[in-house]
């Protein structure tokens, strides 16, 4: 298991890193530990019953009547992204912002669905003190500190460290700031962070700042829609392999037309 340890606040150092890496790099082979089937089990039915009860009850605690609704991912788009990471049989996931934890618990889910135990999810959040920690209270409710990290820091300093030390992930899901440059900033070292083939979930796509920093790498960088199902507002991007590096001279404009259609 690829395991970050918590920081208290403070960025685990380089060698904090070098040692993680190490870790995530031996893909671990037919030594990995394989859980038995019936803790699988186990663990699946208690993300699913914290799944149920977040959606009916909403969270312990919010920051304000009505916020829940408003920012968390509905239960239908947490089943598809836990669909496409289960296709994916992605091994580490990294989720830019928590908020309540309602898709944090569906991509506990597509992980927990794993055989060999080696899975990992990243989370980067520095303002979940602001939801009065209730995101990582519905996770460690559930018990998954074992397997979920949470770096209370902006995404763009953690993702940038990450890249640099050379952290690979097979997937992520980006639901952090959505003004323009803080979403092409997330993508553009995700970019480098996600495995070459990897795939890149977005949501509210529907923003037109969100859709438009998409869309730059979508049109010079070689990002590919995924399908999803028809039901989702989430959108996924297949990154091409091997990874494309964009030409200056070749740059295309990449504007959208309006936010009812991203990537259009």
């Amino acid at each position: 298991m690829v395991r970050i340890p918590a920081h208290d606040g403070h960025p685990p150092d380089a060698s904090t890193w070098r040692s993680v890496l190490l870790v995530q790099a031996d893909e671990a082979g037919p030594e990995r530990y394989r859980p038995p089937m019936s803790a699988i089990d186990d663990r699946l039915d208690r993300i699913r019953r914290a799944r149920r009860r977040l959606d009916e009850a909403g969270p312990r605690v919010t920051r304000g009547e009505g916020d829940f609704a408003r920012v968390a991912v509905p239960m239908h788009d947490g089943d598809a992204l836990r669909d496409l990471l289960r296709a994916e049989r992605a091994r580490i996931v990294i989720e830019i912002g928590l908020g309540y934890a309602a898709s944090a618990l569906a991509i506990s889910e597509a992980l927990a669905d794993r055989s060999d135990g080696a899975t990992q999810h990243l989370v980067i959040d520095a303002f979940q003190d602001r939801f009065h920690d209730a995101g990582w209270r519905e996770l460690t409710a559930a018990g998954l500190d074992d397997s979920c990290t949470l770096l209370r820091e902006r995404s763009q300093t953690a993702l940038a460290r990450l890249a640099a030390d050379g952290f690979v992930a097979d997937a992520a899901f980006v639901d952090g700031g959505h003004a323009f440059h803080d979403v092409f900033v997330d993508l553009a070292f995700l970019r480098q962070i996600v495995r070459p083939g990897g795939l890149v979930i977005l949501d509210d796509c529907q923003w037109l700042s969100v859709a438009t920093a998409v869309r730059y790498f979508e049109v010079n960088a070689g990002w590919s829609p995924e399908a999803t199902r028809g039901d989702t507002r989430l959108r996924a991007y297949r990154l091409p392999d091997p990874r494309v590096e964009p030409s200056f001279e070749a740059f295309e404009p990449f504007g959208v037309a309006d936010s009812s259609e991203p990537g259009s």
